[in-house]
């Protein structure tokens, strides 16, 4: 029987909280287009607005919607494929909505859902590793994109690039960072043979330390593991999340008549959404100023690209904050009325202990426990 968590919900997720963050980028937003309407010298930019198309803004909306419901499938693969689909969609949505609403550079999102997934009943164990799992697969669907787009530029498949050191760069960048990654499991299963068991007297600093690390190398194991099975709600759930809102953006240009080379839209998106890591509301400001600043590098119309990026915003941050918080209304009364109601996910394999098993066995070993994880899921 699943131990249901009785653990209090952050005062930062509460209703109230997440209401009145919403009633603030309304309010925001209601002074972004108060700026474009009145200010003097904005004249081109509120032409575009006045001459947008239509169809192609409805076309965003639904490229968006489909992005925001790709999370939904990537966040259910990863956590517990067993969980109802409408609970996966509350969750899911719910988590964000707080990515829209809060000031935690896409943490808030996942603070939601471990809170969420605590309080149905799954382990702490398995919420913490697959967390890591989760936040790589997403962000390793981002990375690997822009690897590829960079490459694609550099044997000249793609053209029109006008930034091929920053290309370049970042390509580089991203390679890095995977092949970082990958080596991380090889580093725990050593660090783990050589470490000393803790003690009874061992600080709390040196605990947190170590349990830190025992997550992310199961994070790390989790996430390998669920690429190699090839799992079609982690393939086509990540790629889907950023596909979809990279093609909404694309329907955004449209909008205003003007369509950037694919690979400078799919590039300048990967690279501008970086200032979304800025810990701020939404990202509001960070994002549009990345994607406007790296679209300038390639060499598209500041005009342009500034109506783009604010419509392609202003549907990228409404439509999951208004799904999202309504179904986290759903999701808070379905946990009172439901209380296990994600605890199914057990029986569930704890992450083995490496510091007993043989370097030249631990590969095998994390294998085997992987697949009796996913036969219980």
């Amino acid at each position: 029987m699943p131990q249901v968590s009785d653990a209090p919900m952050p005062e930062e997720l509460s209703s109230r909280h997440l209401r009145t963050r919403l009633l603030q980028l309304a309010g925001l937003v209601a002074v972004v287009v108060a700026i474009i309407w009145i200010v003097p010298g904005l004249g081109s930019l509120r032409h575009r607005f006045d001459r947008a198309s239509a169809p192609w803004l409805a076309a965003g909306a639904a490229l968006e919607l489909l992005s925001t419901l790709s999370y939904v499938v990537v966040f259910r693969a990863v956590f517990c494929s067993r969980m109802s689909w409408r609970v996966s969609y509350l969750i899911g949505m719910a988590e964000q909505a707080a990515n829209s609403l809060l000031p935690a550079g896409g943490a808030g999102g996942l603070a939601l859902g471990v809170w969420a997934l605590r309080k149905g009943g799954v382990p702490a164990g398995h919420i913490a590793r697959r967390t890591v799992a989760f936040f790589l697969l997403t962000s390793l669907a981002n990375v690997g994109t822009l690897i590829v787009f960079a490459a694609a530029f550099a044997v000249g498949i793609l053209d029109h690039d006008t930034a091929p050191g920053l290309t370049l760069a970042f390509g580089i960048a991203a390679a890095a960072g995977i092949a970082l990654t990958l080596s991380l499991p090889a580093v725990w299963t050593r660090q783990a043979e050589r470490r000393d068991p803790l003690s009874p007297g061992s600080g709390r600093l040196r605990v947190g330390a170590r349990r830190a690390l025992d997550v992310l190398g199961d994070g790390v194991l989790d996430s390998l593991s669920m690429l190699r099975r090839r799992s079609a709600g982690v393939l086509s759930g990540s790629l889907g999340y950023m596909a979809f809102d990279i093609a909404t953006l694309g329907a955004c240009f449209q909008a205003f008549g003007h369509s950037p080379a694919l690979g400078v839209l799919v590039v300048a998106y990967l690279i501008g959404q970086l200032g979304g890591l800025l810990p701020i509301p939404g990202g509001i400001g960070g994002i549009e100023g990345g994607l406007i600043g790296v679209f300038a590098l390639y060499r598209v119309p500041i005009a342009e690209s500034a109506a783009a990026v604010l419509a392609y915003r202003a549907l990228q941050l409404w439509i999951p904050g208004m799904l999202g918080s309504i179904a986290f209304v759903a999701l808070r009364k379905t946990l009172d009325r439901e209380p296990d109601s994600a605890g199914f996910c057990e029986p569930l394999a704890e992450p083995i202990d490496a510091q007993r098993i043989p370097r030249r066995l631990a590969g095998e070993a994390h294998s085997d426990t992987r697949r009796n994880i996913s036969s219980s899921m």
